[in-house]
């Protein structure tokens, strides 16, 4: 059998056991390409039982594009605090204004056209394209690219290039003008719940008797795993610095990691250098202020995609100086029962949440 005569054998195999088994979410429940555009943008590297109540708060506040395009972007980061991955969020946002803009608030019915929105890749174009508007075109994430390792076996590590195009172009013979969407939503579902990372439930797929890796014994081995790379982490000192009764936040830059978010003013450890060394260094290299660093209020660990970070976080009180926006975009004294308006990174929102139940507010 070639790899022609496979995807044919395996197209309808998958739409029957999709319509069997599938998960029912919100997203799944529409044929608004705006709703299922939002689903596919919170689901880019996030599960999806945490994406529901994100997408129910979400599509409740703003139901059509130009309801956010009309909003502000701090009240679209605070509504997506926790989710993760704010560029995501940044670029909807973008996306919507320029659609606003330039298509009365529809989006394209095109790949091709949909890439031309930030923050819309391949896959991104490729899921709407296809479940929207019915376009044959092909997905490819990390459960679509296990599903075709293992089914096609391919015997070389999905991250590299080479490997990657091959996967594509197994992926585009998947789709065709028949529900595409829905053979594209039955590979990422299996990848999700079938041909698992470890201990792949084969004798539940739908896809077995077409499966070459399973054929040879190899459903365990692949894909080709590549060694991971030590993850670095990184020390932080971070003030809770306060004047007057009231907190000093400052607000990160717009773009690079979660820009635009507000955050405890802080930064990383030097070599050699004291926790509150630390804090006092980088509030005045921040801010332009000098603070008395008092103690040592709670410490928070954090894991991002690449690298780890704790958090340590200490009581300081504002000495001199004139606050300016030296390594932020802004600043700004706030009381403590206004820091809900704000958007923060979730682990300077665990450090809020431990300073309001210790009652540490002077």
């Amino acid at each position: 059998m070639n790899r022609q005569q496979r995807c044919d054998a395996i197209r309808p195999a998958l739409c029957a056991w999709f319509a069997k088994a599938a998960r029912r979410t919100p997203w799944r429940q529409t044929r608004d390409p705006y709703k299922i555009w939002i689903a596919e943008v919170m689901l880019q590297q996030t599960q999806t039982d945490t994406v529901v109540p994100y997408y129910h708060r979400f599509i409740e506040r703003y139901p059509t594009c130009a309801d956010l395009a009309a909003a502000p972007l701090d009240e679209v980061l605070r509504l997506w605090e926790g989710l993760g991955y704010y560029a995501r969020a940044r670029n909807l946002h973008a996306a919507a204004k320029m659609l606003v803009a330039e298509r009365g608030g529809r989006l394209p019915d095109s790949g091709e056209a949909l890439r031309a929105l930030p923050g819309v890749g391949d896959y991104t174009a490729g899921a709407v394209a296809s479940i929207a508007f019915a376009r044959p075109e092909p997905v490819l994430d990390g459960n679509v690219a296990r599903v075709l390792c293992r089914a096609f076996r391919i015997r070389k590590p999905p991250a590299e290039p080479v490997t990657r195009r091959t996967l594509w172009r197994i992926a585009g013979q998947l789709v065709r003008d028949d529900d595409p969407g829905t053979v594209n939503q039955a590979l990422m579902e299996l990848g999700a719940l079938v041909c698992l990372p470890r201990g792949p439930a084969c004798a539940d797929c739908p896809i077995a008797e077409q499966c070459e890796a399973r054929r040879r014994g190899e459903q365990e081995t692949l894909p080709i795993r590549t060694p991971r790379a030590k993850t670095p982490h990184h020390t932080i000192a971070v003030g809770v610095v306060w004047r007057r009764g009231k907190m000093l936040i400052d607000k990160r830059p717009a773009t690079g990691l979660l820009g635009g978010l507000w955050e405890l003013p802080g930064g990383k450890q030097r070599r050699g250098e004291s926790l509150s060394e630390a804090c006092r260094r980088e509030i005045c290299e921040e801010l332009g202020i000098e603070v008395t660093v008092g103690e040592k209020l709670t410490a928070v660990r954090h894991a991002y995609s690449h690298f780890r970070v704790t958090l340590h976080a200490f009581t300081c009180r504002y000495k001199s100086g004139r606050c300016r926006a030296i390594g932020c975009d802004a600043w700004r004294w706030v009381s403590p029962d206004a820091l809900e308006q704000y958007a923060f990174p979730r682990a300077n929102r665990r450090i809020l949440d431990a300073i309001e139940l210790s009652c540490r507010y002077p």
